[in-house]
């Protein structure tokens, strides 16, 4: 796939100014922006950034064209469910594709923050999927690259689409997140309507495992060679789902189950407890001066689209040129998400010094990486720690811990403090874990560190794990945010001793140069274990600085 690198100065296409990443998969980012181009108005859009492989400009402007009568065709077929487009264009090695707005929430944003869904729930989602597809293929329209990022989720539950012209519009067997991708798809055969069925089965089984059932390998070709070859996991939290997402995900496409028996399923499901799936649904991530200006806003003005625009590309500059380093070629989806639905990637915290054999300073092994988190409200260009939260009802076996270093985290309820190292006041490393448990928790505090986190990952940190044993990153270091403030995520697996251990770590700003940072380590072997993807998410979801 190509590589595109794009910076806030600069416009897309002429006239699409990038504001907020708000979703990003395996060769694919989805960012809040403005449209500049529409005379005295700015109006606010969708801009998709997708790689394109290394052929000819003929075939990347196929690619646009393709995508536009696609997505107009499909805009017909079903209104209100499919995410108009409005601009397609190849620029800097990409294809960027412009919607309208969509005042919605992406899939994998939900997952993200409010962890995994009930089967009741994951059946209301189906089926409104299920709807999408049926007008699509009636037509014999493929859509070939559904993911939770293709989806977006409307407070009132309706869903819309994006993607569709996608699939076919290069030689490539899928552009974006590869885990979602049929295995006939990772063959490179020719797909039709049961490749979009297996893409609703993967999803399903995203929202009630909280992870994908192929994780995402780094590289495309590892993912598809694993979709192709690997066995299925039974799923463990599908209920009376299981049955029909493991029908969806048979690899043998003329196995799979038929749309008729796919929606009697989920609308028995639906059935049970209509009201379980009507979790809440947060508002548009678009937040704060910008926020205000969604079409149907009394501030809807140019005067205050202006003030918006400049209070977002303030506060987000830094984070967005940091997670460009390497787009479109991120990966967004590889075994740990950030959320409580599935563990997270690892983040060194920025600044922080790691040992030469892949652990911290006091020879405890690294955490992994997460899924994208909020990220910073518009209005607080600096960011300062939030103040502590009140504590909430822990999972049983967890008990919460306050360290007079000034943060307080939920922990397994054996473990303990193991080790303390300190370099003056400027940096501390707090390392936790129990006797006969071979998972640890590495909590670091450092002052002087630079505005950029994933800056911090890749050339601070990863020059050092580099000389450790075996060291190998887990797709790339992506910028995220975490409690409102920038942080990034990455994820490895170094020799530890006799043990391959598995990392994932987030790093976060503070404000002033001062941040934290958040390592779990775990054997690699049993980095998939419910227990432990358990324990990494209610670490992240329980982790608190002090205010000051």
């Amino acid at each position: 796939m190509g590589r595109a690198h794009v910076s806030t100065h600069q416009l897309v296409a002429g006239r699409y100014r990038l504001l907020e990443i708000i979703q990003r998969e395996t060769n694919r980012i989805c960012w809040y922006a403005e449209d500049i181009g529409t005379g005295d108005i700015s109006r606010p859009c969708l801009v998709t950034q997708v790689g394109l492989p290394d052929d000819t400009f003929e075939t990347e402007r196929r690619a646009a064209a393709r995508l536009l009568r696609t997505s107009e065709n499909m805009a017909l077929l079903s209104p209100g469910r499919i995410a108009a487009v409005v601009d397609a264009v190849e620029e800097a090695g990409a294809l960027w594709t412009v919607n309208e707005w969509i005042d919605g929430t992406p899939l994998g944003e939900l997952l993200s923050e409010q962890g995994t869904f009930n089967y009741v729930r994951a059946a209301r989602v189906g089926l409104e999927l299920l709807d999408v597809l049926d007008a699509a293929h009636a037509e014999g329209i493929t859509h070939g690259e559904l993911s939770p990022g293709q989806v977006f989720v409307r407070e009132d539950h309706s869903i819309v689409v994006t993607g569709f012209g996608l699939a076919g519009a290069t030689l490539a067997p899928r552009l974006t997140a590869p885990a979602y991708a049929s295995p006939e798809q990772a063959r490179d055969e020719r797909i039709g309507p049961a490749a979009d069925l297996w893409a609703l089965g993967a999803i399903l089984y995203t929202m009630v495992e909280g992870r994908p059932p192929f994780r995402d390998r780094g590289r495309p070709e590892n993912t598809l060679k694993a979709v192709d070859r690997l066995p299925l996991r039974t799923p463990v939290r599908a209920g009376p789902l299981t049955q029909v997402v493991q029908g969806l995900l048979r690899k043998d496409s003329r196995e799979r189950l038929t749309r008729t028996v796919v929606r009697e399923a989920l609308t028995r499901a639906l059935s049970e407890d209509p009201q379980a799936g009507l979790a809440s649904v947060p508002a548009p991530r678009l937040r704060g001066a910008y926020a205000a200006i969604r079409p149907g806003s009394p501030a809807w003005s140019r005067r205050t689209m202006v003030a918006g625009t400049a209070l977002a590309v303030i506060t987000v500059a830094v984070a967005v040129l940091a997670a460009t380093q390497g787009l479109p070629g991120g990966d967004s989806g590889s075994d740990a998400a950030d959320s409580p639905t599935r563990p997270p990637a690892s983040a060194a915290t920025p600044g922080e010094p790691t040992g030469g054999d892949g652990t911290g300073p006091s020879g405890a092994p690294s955490p992994t990486k997460s899924p994208s988190s909020p990220t910073p409200t518009p209005s607080t260009p600096t960011p300062t720690p939030t103040p502590s939260a009140p504590a909430t009802a822990l999972p049983p076996g967890f008990h919460r811990y306050s360290a007079p270093e000034g943060f307080s985290v939920a922990l397994p309820e054996d473990w303990k403090r193991l080790d303390t190292d300190r370099q003056g006041d400027l940096r501390y490393r707090v390392v936790f874990g129990a006797d006969g448990d071979d998972r640890t928790l590495a909590v670091t505090y450092s002052e002087g560190v630079g505005p950029d986190p994933v800056a911090v990952w890749r050339d601070e940190v990863e020059p050092n794990l580099e000389q450790s044993g075996d060291y190998r990153r887990i797709g790339e270091i992506r910028a995220t945010t975490y409690r409102g403030l920038e942080a990034a995520d990455m994820e490895w697996t170094a020799d530890v001793g006799d043990t391959r251990t598995h990392t994932f770590g987030r790093g976060f700003l503070l404000g002033g140069g001062r941040s934290f940072s958040l390592r779990w380590s775990t054997p690699d072997a049993d980095w998939e274990d419910v227990a432990n993807q358990e324990a990494l998410r209610t670490v992240l979801k329980t982790f608190r600085p002090d205010s000051g």
